[in-house]
Formats: structure tokens, sequence, C-alpha cells
């Protein structure tokens, strides 16, 4: 394997730490173990969260340590809704289908736009 081949290491060695608190995590007290334990749940929702989580938060070069494309791709469509502005760009490094975001369900029958009230 040439040099250019080898995977980046992680940004600190302490996300290989069950106990640590990994700096995407921010605004929960999660640690690196508890986010393995989420994206193993048995609830596709609860995956799709964490997942996302990860993909919106971490350096891209992190979210190998704990998820494969194709954990990504098996759960594509119920996680794009959990990635916010890092949608597109996950879309384009997987050659995913990039959903239009929001839903146009999100619009309701009347297709006015999110939010609003109509009769």
């Amino acid at each position: 394997m040439l040099p250019s081949e080898l995977p980046l290491p992680p940004t600190s060695p302490s996300l290989l730490d069950g106990n640590t608190r990994p700096y995407f995590l921010w605004w929960t007290d999660a640690t690196v173990a508890d986010l393995r334990a989420h994206l193993a749940d048995p609830s596709p929702e609860v995956r799709a969260y964490w997942m996302g989580a990860l993909l919106r938060e971490a350096n891209t070069r992190d979210v190998w340590l704990f998820v494969t494309p194709e954990d990504i791709r098996r759960i594509w469509l119920r996680l794009a809704r959990y990635l916010g502005r890092a949608r597109a760009m996950w879309a384009f490094l997987l050659e995913l289908p990039c959903p239009a975001w929001p839903p146009p369900e999100a619009y309701g029958k009347t297709g006015g736009s999110v939010g609003t009230r109509g009769p």
C-alpha cells in the first residue's frame, strides 16, 4: 500500500477510548462507548439520529472509526433528515441521492410553506 493510500489517523487517539466524551457530541454527556451502543441500537430511528450527529458534527476522518459507508447507505433515507447542511456533502461523497429537504409532504396538502397554517 502506498503512503497516499493509508487512512488518516483519528484526530485524537482518545477517540479509541470508550470512556472519552467525543468533541463532536458537544451537547450531550455521551461517551464513545455510549455512541457505539446507540449506533448498534435495534431501533432504526435511534441509529439514524446518532449516525446523523456523527456525520454532521465529526471530522470526516473520525466518522470511519464508528461507521462504514455501507452502514450509511443502509439507512440513508431515514438518516438524511438528521444531517442538516452536511446532507449534500455526504450524498456527494457516497454517490447517494440527495433528497429535497424539507420533503414535499412537510408542506401539507396546500403546498404552503413549512410552519404556516392554512384553512
